[in-house]
């Protein structure tokens, strides 16, 4: 206890000092700062302070926003704050990911400066400071965890026989409610965002702001979409569109036509951020992963959706299908696991009928929710599907 005390005054000395010195950089206001339906950009997973200003050159006459999502970089303070002034100085709003702020897993050096730059930033970066990106795919990452070979290595996070979905759930959204990192940011009024690939639904009970719903890697891109907009729309939040990989080896990425199809849907679906995951940083490319034609997709984009605004927001959400409790089943393919410890059960037949049947009806015009009695479907959606009932109710 007397090291904890010690620990946090010494936080709070260092954030005092860091707070004195760190100069306001608030932007003046322009389009690109107060831009309310939609933000625009790329995540940047470079190495160096160079590459990132390499990148916010190219992109920086039709984005709005700069995801700093890389780990070099987020682990040096000078490195992350010149990016971010960069970033910023440019009209750009900012993203920043960082890994960890959990005082159980985090060094206390950089736990101290990652806590103190965040706090401070939001004076310094002013609205262009959007929040934290915090973690990776924790969705995801649970339901492809081989519970079976990690055993019980910890008591706080272990499946095992006598698990049940209600208490694989507990403990999925329990852990990250319960993380130093979330309740830092929570206390402080940080938003946190996320991207992921599955479990949308339960990041947002975990407490993340804005789950961005990676697209692209052959997945069914309506399902996703009802997946990610429908929990966010149940948990009264905004929701993201992250494309991301196409394929596992170079060139990585879907051409750039159909990356613009991709954004222009998810647009149209009603994501307030859409981005590209622009990693690996490829030795012969300095922008990363990208090409020209990824770049020519993200301007036209821009200059449609935004300068000219030729689309809209235009897809009205007509229905809902409603999935059992705790359940949290990948729907990636028939025999998917659910919470990563069990196997397809006697509903997943029917849900994956039903899903795809409504999907090809309704296609993006179809949300996913969850039978929750936290949440009311009360005059949200005109026609609600029941996992188990063709009919609407």
């Amino acid at each position: 206890m007397n090291k904890l005390i010690v620990a946090s005054t010494a936080l709070v000395l260092v954030f005092s000092v860091f707070v004195a010195s760190f100069v306001t950089l608030r932007p003046s206001a322009d389009p690109k700062g107060s831009l309310d339906q939609c933000y625009v950009g790329v995540a940047f997973c470079g190495n160096t302070t160079s590459e990132a200003k390499l990148l916010i050159d190219r992109v920086k006459s039709y984005t709005n926003l700069f995801i700093m999502q890389s780990g070099p970089v987020s682990h040096n303070e000078t490195a992350t704050t010149e990016v971010c002034d960069y970033a910023v100085a440019a009209g750009l709003n900012i993203i920043v990911y960082f890994g960890d702020l959990n005082p159980r897993v985090l060094i206390a050096k950089d736990l101290e400066w990652r806590t103190a730059w965040t706090i401070a930033s939001k004076e310094r970066y002013g609205s262009r400071f959007l929040g934290v990106f915090y973690y990776d795919e924790p969705g995801g990452i649970w339901l492809d965890t081989n519970w079976t070979s990690v055993g019980n290595f910890s008591s706080r996070f272990a499946l095992n026989s006598s698990s049940t979905y209600e208490s694989a759930e507990q403990m999925f959204v329990g852990g990250l409610q319960r993380d130093g990192g979330v309740i830092m940011l929570k206390n402080n009024s940080i938003p946190i965002f996320v991207s992921d690939y599955a479990l949308y639904w339960f990041d947002y009970l975990a407490g993340y702001d804005v789950v961005f719903a990676q697209v692209g890697w052959n997945s069914s891109f309506p399902q996703q979409i009802a997946l990610d907009r429908g929990a966010a729309t149940m948990a009264n939040k905004s929701w993201g569109a992250e494309i991301t990989w196409k394929y596992d080896s170079y060139p990585y990425l879907d051409s750039g036509s159909e990356i613009y199809n991709q954004m222009v849907a998810a647009y149209e679906s009603g994501a307030k951020y859409i981005t590209i995951f622009n990693y690996p940083q490829l030795p012969d490319n300095p922008y990363g992963v990208m090409q020209d034609e990824h770049f020519d997709a993200l301007k036209q984009f821009w200059n449609d959706a935004v300068s000219h605004k030729i689309l809209h927001d235009s897809i009205t959400v007509q229905a809902a299908l409603v999935l059992p409790s705790d359940y949290g089943w990948g729907m990636r393919k028939p025999d998917d696991r659910i919470w990563g410890f069990w196997g397809p059960d006697e509903k997943s037949p029917s849900i994956w009928d039903q899903s795809n049947k409504l999907l090809s009806q309704y296609g993006f015009s179809l949300d996913i929710v969850y039978d929750d009695s936290n949440f009311s479907l009360a005059n949200k959606y005109s026609q609600v599907y029941w996992w188990n009932s063709p009919s609407t109710q």
